[in-house]
């Protein structure tokens, strides 16, 4: 994590609004104490560390029964966000103190009362990482909580029925649950009209996707068919859920989205840099034909030469476009062959590119790759 963001999201006057709320909520809360304790420790912590950090100097001055805790942390809460927006409201880190000390304190013993802080914490920042730890510890009780709040009328609340019960939720601890589980709760929001929401309803369906492909398409098309959303809605959603699948070339996600695998279509792929160097753009064109007007997906795959012969691959988005027929359909790239970057190394050798038309591939075309001098 960036030091600049870090820095930027904890710092004096992000600790100083924290302390506030405690200063406010708990009698006697020595504001100073915090505020220097809390700044001491961020140095050598990182970003989800320093949260934990500054839940640690809260909880050296606050009770360490539930009960006598739990009207503390709801009387020390930031205001709420804006509850008539609709999207990208997510709040501040350092919000997010009051539901982790009650997934601390609360868990194991006081399970509802615990549960009632984070419905509430949750409308100043996400409880997303929290809510797991109940999930984990309390699955049946707590996932009929989320069905309930998936009717909530704050949409921060629904939209963490769907993040806090993501499959693969970045940085998140594992949930273990089915999709059996957790698609009756996307039921419910599949209707949302927040785009926080639905996003978060994509990215779940999206996480899906690597498991069971099949259930997602048929979850997505059930929607459609029922005109859960309007049409342009309806359409981002199924594109954003289905994103892994298309690159993946997966039929029925192609189908869904109206493109034809099997679509006939002619395609010419040429290598306009047949020699990069490492740091440089490679060139390619491409050229479709076809005798009917045809809407497509054009992806390129690029496979990676890595060292004792072993090869890498990595999908790239070109254009969603259609063919005319009888008009070729020309679609050029610059794609930079990076030196730094961060998910995979370069190697000199041999690299081939293939260019994928509708989830099939149609051409391929080889490269070789130098090191810089």
């Amino acid at each position: 994590m960036p030091e600049l963001l870090k820095d930027q999201l904890f710092n004096a006057e992000t600790v100083g609004l924290v302390a506030s709320d405690f200063e406010r909520g708990v009698p006697g809360f020595d504001r100073a104490r915090f505020v220097q304790d809390a700044l001491a420790g961020f140095p050598e912590r990182e970003l989800m560390a320093r949260l934990d950090w500054l839940a640690d100097c809260a909880e050296a001055q606050l009770p360490a029964g539930f009960p006598e805790l739990a009207p503390l942390l709801h009387a020390s809460m930031a205001p709420r966000l804006d509850p008539t927006l609709k999207d990208d409201d997510f709040g501040r880190f350092v919000f997010a103190v009051p539901g982790i000390l009650a997934a601390r304190h609360g868990l194991e013993e006081h399970r509802e009362m615990a549960m009632g802080v984070l419905y509430e914490a949750t409308q100043r920042f996400s409880m997303e990482f929290w809510v797991r730890d109940f999930l984990v510890r309390w699955p049946e009780e707590t996932l009929a909580d989320l069905m309930a709040w998936a009717t909530d009328d704050n949409y921060h609340v629904r939209r963490l029925v769907s993040e806090g019960t993501r499959p693969r939720l970045p940085w998140a601890k594992a949930v273990g649950l089915s999709p059996e589980q957790t698609l009756p709760l996307l039921d419910r929001l599949a209707g949302d009209p927040t785009r926080f929401v639905t996003r978060s309803v994509a990215n779940h369906l999206n996480d899906l996707s690597r498991s069971v492909p099949e259930m997602v398409t048929d979850r997505l098309g059930s929607w459609r068919d029922a005109g859960r959303q309007p049409d342009k809605e309806m359409a981002w959603m199924t594109r954003h859920a289905l994103r892994t699948l298309i690159k993946n070339g997966h039929g029925g996600a192609m189908a869904l989205l109206g493109y034809d695998p099997e679509v006939p279509v002619k395609a010419e792929l040429s290598v306009d840099t047949p020699g990069v160097t490492i740091g440089e753009h490679l060139k390619f064109t491409c050229r479709l034909d076809a005798q009917t007007d045809l809407p497509v997906i054009v992806d390129y795959r690029l496979t990676f030469a890595r060292p004792g012969g072993k090869t890498g691959e990595k999908v790239f988005k070109l254009k969603q476009s259609a063919v005319c027929a009888g008009k070729t359909l020309e679609l050029k790239k610059s794609h930079h062959l990076k030196g730094n970057a961060t998910t995979f190394r370069l190697y000199p050798g041999t690299h081939h590119l293939t260019l994928q038309v509708n989830g099939r591939d149609r051409a391929t075309a080889s490269f070789e790759v130098t090191a810089p001098d």
